[in-house]
């Protein structure tokens, strides 16, 4: 092979995801595994960036930051085997427990869970721009593959129709919270799915709609929802992702979270033996590129240590607002809501809560003894300010 000549695996990199063990395989599931020796891997372990910012001209896309449930965050929702997993899951820990049930067509996987986070980001965007919203999301999927750092061929789009599938057919039973309130429930990641196709020579998708599970819209709309950084979709193995997740709803803005192996194997939802997924951990914390977060494995004490690495912004999510994890909002009683909407006519009470919290979290957060009552006031101050919306 020449100098001029492309190494025979650019593109395999390129095209390929790879699985918690090292293993490479397209996304859908239908190509046959290839193993690579690490000496191979790029040193920085990230996929390229393939649509900088600067260069990316969709305004709903580049405006939308990535956003993820705090409860998908901190569940095994999502399969991180490139096999089909048809295999029903259970969880338990402190008191909330999970039961996640496959179709035929296996698991969601953690590389499916990308359309989800599209939809939320779009949503959440529209949210804090005081738009309406609906669990009913309108998605172009060439934005989407943009989104998602992903390729934009025939077999991108193919396994957008196959994540969409596996999406459809995977049920949750869960007593976890939303917002201030617990349910015994079982429902569906998506209630709904369609996708257009464009007859011709390549036949790719043009459109999808997807009806978003009410479980998960409440949860959008109750801003149960931590921002991720971009370079989340150029990790290239489900693990690194996995862990980025844990990492970034239990050490958040902390300087540090520590967890034993033990949890960590259990929280993260990996079907390797806890010996295998101790070198895969090792191999993460020594390559040292998940963002946000550096990891170390302390040996002694059979733990793996997470520590900030400072490149978030302060308080981006009023999740984090409150110094002990828990914003001014959580404190609002039940029905509060329905005292406030009379006050800003015309507005989403979310979108009004969302700016309450936020400017709660600059005002330093004060202790507030009657949470409803400030709420309530802060509504009238709101629409004196800004009126009806446009």
């Amino acid at each position: 092979m020449t100098a001029s000549q492309p190494h025979p695996l650019n593109v395999s990199l390129q095209a390929l995801e790879v699985d918690e063990t090292g293993e490479l395989a397209d996304p859908s599931q239908n190509a046959p595994s290839v193993r690579i020796s690490p000496e191979l891997l790029p040193t920085t372990h990230l996929m390229d960036d393939r649509y900088p910012q600067d260069n990316l001209f969709i305004c709903d896309v580049q405006d939308a930051v990535l956003k993820d449930l705090c409860e998908m965050m901190e569940h095994p929702f999502y399969s991180l085997s490139k096999k089909p997993e048809t295999k029903v899951r259970k969880y338990e820990h402190n008191g909330n427990w999970l039961r996640v049930t496959p179709s035929v067509h296996g698991l969601a996987t953690i590389y499916d869970k990308d359309i989800l986070i599209y939809c939320i980001s779009q949503i959440m965007t529209k949210l804090n721009r005081g738009e309406k919203v609906s669990k009913r999301v309108s998605i172009n999927t060439h934005d989407l593959l943009v989104f998602t750092n992903r390729g934009t061929s025939g077999r991108d789009y193919m396994a957008i129709a196959d994540a969409l599938e596996r999406l459809g057919g995977t049920r949750i039973s869960t007593n976890i919270r939303t917002g201030d309130t617990e349910k015994f429930t079982t429902f569906g990641l998506i209630d709904m799915g369609s996708i257009e196709r464009k007859h011709g020579i390549d036949g790719r998708l043009m459109s999808m709609e997807i009806d978003l599970s009410d479980w998960i819209f409440d949860a959008i709309r109750e801003s149960s929802v931590l921002t991720l950084h971009r370079d989340y979709f150029r990790l290239r193995k489900p693990l690194e992702r996995r862990l980025y997740e844990l990492a970034r709803k239990h050490c958040g803005q902390k300087p540090q979270w520590r967890c034993s192996v033990a949890l960590l194997h259990k929280k993260s939802g990996s079907k390797s033996p806890e010996k295998k997924f101790r070198f895969l951990v090792r191999d993460v914390a020594k390559n040292d590129h998940l963002p946000d977060y550096m990891v170390e494995f302390v040996e002694d004490r059979d733990q793996v240590l997470f520590i900030n690495r400072n490149t978030m912004p302060m308080c981006v999510d009023h999740k984090e607002s409150a110094g002990d994890g828990s914003s001014i909002v959580d404190r609002l009683s039940a029905d509060i809501n329905e005292s406030a909407r009379p006050l800003v006519p015309g507005w989403d009470i979310y979108h009004v809560r969302n700016v309450f919290a936020s400017w709660w979290a600059q005002a330093d957060r004060p202790q507030v003894k009657n949470p409803d009552a400030l709420f309530l006031k802060f509504c009238r101050s709101f629409f004196a300010k800004n009126g009806r919306p446009i």
